[in-house]
């Protein structure tokens, strides 16, 4: 028996889109025209005309609501895996003059979440999923936590934290179940101690699941339900969640399907409306996000949660790594996301503004790259801030992205390949491969940023790279007789060979700085026995 086109399409929309996963996705408000009623000093008017003003306040207001919905809310994804990362102050304030309001961090480090205090930007903050087991077994280890990294921040640095993210997709396939036990326990004690703190009110608990942790058996939203194999347990947690006033918070990436799947419909990842439309039961769905989203609309439902507030804690496309990983699908994507979400609109089977977070904020070069090389490339920001593509958030005056302020950089010197090295030289093989597993090299390869350089530029940003990590140090370009330092750019084209920025010697990521310039030497050492 045939399938229909659309069956196909959605087949390949909803199986297997993300597989993995910390990832890491937003914070910018999708803005509409807002009447605003300037009520000055009423106590000098007359009572009279208090009450004409505030009756045409209210027919304004009102009006206003009609014409003009509730913007969707955006966010921001903040990761700190990096060999550099920018100083929290730099970052924080580049948030605000973005006009991102909320942001969703992977942890609680100290230093971030100072900087956050009276900056007013929501905060979701993250607990590891390598800390769930002990927050699961220790009511007092949760009392601690939240005692060290919510209330103490609420009341002495006057941080807004709206939220507790417990874990991060900890049911991803590829974990095995490792934390299949752990999970609920540790949500509901972080949830007790925040009671007992007081915050119950201030602060939500939440978990951070990828989009397999729900399925459909007919291949359409409407078939929506949770994955068999944790069903019983999704049920319990999101029970406790809509008992606590936590919403349900999901990872979805339109990207992953097309990177997995070399046969997806490539249009139906975008917001054009170009693609072909899906049907199902006559409500047709012009790309994955909605008819994602809205399987999970529908699983809640089934299951009697159908008013459940929902988040997207993640979505966005990484600009290298891959030949479908570039500014140009990066920036069509998130524009098209913007525009999607503007107005409230929301999706065919959930009306409504809908709450997002942008992954990421910024690139970060320590991640694993086991998922893929792009998955040190999802910032709208470059690890030193600097935008992108252009992208307009709804929140700046400019429409544009506004880059990091007061980034401090090393010296303007390179690293590279001597000239008169030959290729088949014995020391470059073993070179570039050492320079590759401790620098960052995933902008190298077919489709990416730097594909199009010739065998020695490829040498040269390999030992670029390892050089800038190791903050210049001399030793760090000192490839047996093939390296030599040049104040010449090597940059071309797309193809861009960083200089690293200043490291940042704050508490909470000292050790991360020191890390790599300690590895120099064994670096050297192993060299020098090829």
């Amino acid at each position: 028996m045939r399938q229909s086109l659309s069956t196909l399409l959605f087949r390949v929309i909803w199986i297997d889109y993300k597989m993995y996963y910390r990832l890491p996705t937003c914070g910018h408000t999708s803005s509409c025209v807002v009447a605003l009623i300037r009520t000055g000093d009423w106590s000098r008017r007359s009572e009279t005309l208090e009450m004409r003003w505030s009756f045409v306040a209210v027919i304004v207001l009102t009006v206003a609501a009609v014409i003009c919905p509730k913007a969707s809310s955006i966010g921001a994804n903040w990761g700190t895996q990096a060999s550099h990362p920018l100083p929290p102050d730099i970052v924080v304030r580049m948030l605000r003059e973005n006009g991102i309001q909320k942001v969703k961090l992977f942890d609680a480090e100290y230093d971030t979440l100072r900087a956050l205090g009276k900056s007013g930007i929501e905060v979701m903050v993250g607990i590891p999923n390598e800390m769930l087991a002990s927050l699961a077994s220790s009511l007092k280890a949760a009392e601690k936590w939240v005692a060290k990294n919510v209330s103490t921040h609420i009341k002495t640095d006057n941080v807004n934290i709206r939220y507790v993210a417990v874990g991060n997709e900890p049911f991803l396939s590829t974990y095995n179940g490792s934390y299949l036990t752990t999970t609920f326990p540790a949500l509901r004690n972080i949830q007790i101690a925040l009671i007992k703190a007081g915050l119950q009110n201030q602060v939500k608990v939440t978990c951070p699941l990828n989009a397999d942790v729900y399925e459909s058996s007919n291949t359409f939203p409407s078939g929506g339900d949770f994955r068999a194999n944790i069903r019983d347990l999704m049920i319990t947690i999101v029970k406790f969640l809509s008992d606590n006033g936590g919403p349900f918070t999901v990872n979805i990436y339109p990207f992953i399907s097309l990177y997995n799947d070399a046969n997806f419909p490539v249009d139906y990842a975008f917001f054009d409306g170009n693609s072909q439309p899906v049907s199902d039961g006559g409500t047709f769905y012009y790309n994955m996000f909605d008819a994602n989203y809205d399987t999970l609309v529908h699983a809640l439902e089934k299951n009697g949660f159908g008013n459940m507030p929902i988040i997207v804690g993640e979505i966005g496309w990484p600009t290298d790594g891959d030949k479908n990983a570039n500014v140009e699908f990066a920036r069509k994507f998130n524009q098209g996301f913007m525009a999607h979400i503007s107005g409230g609109k929301g999706t065919p089977r959930r009306p409504g503004p809908i709450d997002a977070y942008l992954f990421s904020l910024i690139d970060e070069d320590a991640k694993s790259v086991q998922p893929g090389y792009f998955e040190r490339h999802w910032g709208i920001f470059t690890f030193d801030g600097l935008p992108k593509y252009v992208l307009n958030l709804g929140t700046t005056n400019t429409g544009a992205l506004i880059q990091a302020k007061g980034v401090r950089y090393l010296q303007k010197k390179w690293c590279v390949m001597k000239p008169n090295v030959r290729l088949d030289d014995p020391q470059v093989a073993p070179s570039v491969s050492y320079a590759c597993s401790l620098g960052d090299c995933t902008s190298l390869g077919v489709g990416t940023s730097c594909g199009n350089l010739d065998g020695k530029d490829n040498i040269s940003y390999a030992f670029n790279s390892y050089y800038q990590i190791n903050d210049q140090l001399d030793t760090a370009c000192k490839f047996p007789n093939i390296s030599e330092v040049t104040k010449t750019d090597p940059s071309t084209g797309t193809c861009r060979f960083p200089i690293m920025i200043e490291p940042y010697y704050g508490g909470a990521v000292q050790g991360q700085v020191f890390f790599f310039p300690l590895l120099v030497a064994v670096a050297i050492a192993m060299l020098s026995i090829f």
